[in-house]
C-alpha cells in the first residue's frame, strides 16, 4: 500500500479504505447474520483470540473449518491479539491473572466452578490468529490505562517492543511452515503503546517499525477519563508512521470519533458502540445528505433515542438518507413499538441501520 492507495489486498477479498469493521468478539455480530453484515456494506469485521480460544475453543474452530468457515463470512477477518483484554481483566483485578515478560496466564470462570487456566504467550497468539485463518493479525501488547505512572508505562512500552520482535519471529516461522505465498499470506500489525508519554510513544512506534510491519495500531484506551478523544496524542502517533503504513484506530467507534482520527490520518476503525447503542435504542441519523457532506465539525449527524414517546406514531423512516433494510420497509413508530413490546427483531433491525450508516459514512470519507 503506497499513499495513494485506496485499499488494502487481503487473503480473502480486497478492503477498501477507510473502513469500519464492527466487532465480531467471539465470532459473530449480534443479531445479524453474514448476510446482513454483506448488505449493510461491511467489507471486513474483528473478532477476538482472547475469547475464541476460550468460547468455543480453538479446537473446535480448527473443526469446523477456521474463522471464515465457522461464521459463514468469506470476507476479510482481523483478529485483535487479546492485549486490551488482558490490560481490562488483569491490569484491573490482579485475581484474574498475572502479566510477565513471558505472557500472560488468566483465569475465566462462571463462579459455579473452578475456574479454568489459560496462558498466553506472544508466539501463542500468532500461532492461533494464523490457525484460525485470520486476514490481518496483531501482535499481543501490553496495554495500559493512558494515566498510568510513568514506570509502568515503561514497562509496559519494553515489553510490547519485545513481544513483538517474538511474534514477528514467529510469524516468520510460520509462514514457512504452511507454505504460504506473498500474496496469501495475511498481514501482521503491531501496536504502539506509550500510554500518556509522547516520548515513550515515539520511542515503541521507531523500534516497532525497525522491526518491520505491514501496518500499526494506536495502543490503549483512545478517551481520557471524561471520555473526550485524545487528539494530541492520537495525531502525534499518527505523525510518526510513514503514511504508507495503515495505522488502525483500535476501539474508536463514535461517529465523531472516527471523523476526527479519520482526518489526523488514521483508516481503519472498530469498536462494539454503533452495534451496541443499537440494541439500547440508540440509532445515528445524517442531518444531509452523507453524499453533500463537505464539513465533518459541523452538525452533520444526530442521535435519534427510539423509546423517547414521541416516537410512538411516527410513519417516517428512520433516515431520508438511508437504504438500509429498515429505513427502506418500516417505520419510526414500528421500531419503537418493536422495542417496547421487546421483540428481538428490534435488535436486528436497529442493528442494521447503526452499521449502515457507519458503511455510508466510509464510503463518502
Amino acid at each position: 500500500m503506497d499513499k495513494t492507495s485506496t485499499v488494502i489486498q487481503l487473503p480473502h477479498g480486497i478492503l477498501p479504505l477507510p473502513a469500519f469493521l464492527p466487532d465480531a468478539t467471539k465470532g459473530y455480530v449480534r443479531s445479524l447474520d453474514s448476510r446482513d453484515l454483506e448488505k449493510c456494506g461491511v467489507k471486513a469485521v474483528v473478532m477476538n483470540t482472547y475469547h475464541l480460544m476460550q468460547n468455543p475453543g480453538s479446537s473446535t474452530i480448527q473443526a469446523l473449518g477456521g474463522l471464515h468457515h465457522m461464521s459463514g463470512w468469506q470476507r476479510p477477518i482481523i483478529t485483535d491479539s487479546g492485549g486490551f483484554q488482558l490490560y481490562s481483566l488483569i491490569r484491573q483485578n490482579s485475581k484474574y491473572g498475572s502479566i510477565s515478560n513471558k505472557g500472560a496466564t488468566f483465569y475465566t470462570g462462571d463462579g459455579k466452578s473452578s475456574p479454568k487456566k489459560y496462558n498466553l504467550s506472544p508466539e501463542k497468539s500468532i500461532q492461533l490468529q494464523i490457525n484460525y485463518g485470520s486476514d490481518i493479525v496483531i501482535c499481543l501488547d501490553d496495554c495500559t490505562h493512558v494515566d498510568a505512572p510513568l514506570s509502568t508505562q515503561e514497562e509496559s512500552v519494553r515489553r510490547t517492543i519485545d513481544w513483538a520482535k517474538r511474534s514477528k519471529k514467529e510469524y516468520i516461522r510460520l509462514l514457512g511452515q504452511k507454505g504460504f505465498s506473498s500474496q496469501s499470506r495475511p498481514l501482521i500489525f503491531a501496536v504502539i503503546q506509550g500510554g500518556g508519554s509522547f516520548e515513550l510513544r515515539k520511542r515503541c512506534a521507531q523500534e516497532l517499525s525497525d522491526i518491520g510491519f505491514d501496518g500499526y495500531g494506536y495502543g490503549g484506551w483512545p478517551l481520557d477519563n471524561q471520555g473526550h478523544l485524545l487528539t494530541d496524542l492520537l495525531a502525534y502517533v499518527r505523525s510518526l508512521i510513514p503514511l504508507n503504513y495503515p495505522l488502525h484506530a483500535l476501539g474508536v467507534a463514535s461517529p465523531e470519533n472516527v471523523t476526527a482520527c479519520y482526518q489526523m490520518g488514521y483508516i481503519l476503525f472498530d469498536g462494539a458502540m454503533p452495534t451496541r447503542d443499537a440494541r439500547h435504542g440508540r440509532l445515528y441519523v445524517f442531518n444531509t445528505n452523507p453524499a453533500s457532506i463537505t464539513n465533518l465539525n459541523n452538525n452533520w449527524f444526530s442521535y435519534l433515542y427510539i423509546l423517547d414517546d414521541k416516537h410512538i406514531k411516527l410513519s417516517s423512516p428512520i433516515s431520508l438518507f438511508c437504504d438500509c433494510f429498515l429505513c427502506q420497509n418500516y417505520s419510526i413508530g414500528y421500531l419503537h413499538h418493536l422495542f417496547k413490546t421487546g421483540d428481538s427483531l428490534a435488535h436486528r433491525l436497529a442493528t442494521i441501520h447503526n452499521l449502515r450508516f457507519m458503511t455510508q459514512l466510509m464510503e463518502n470519507l
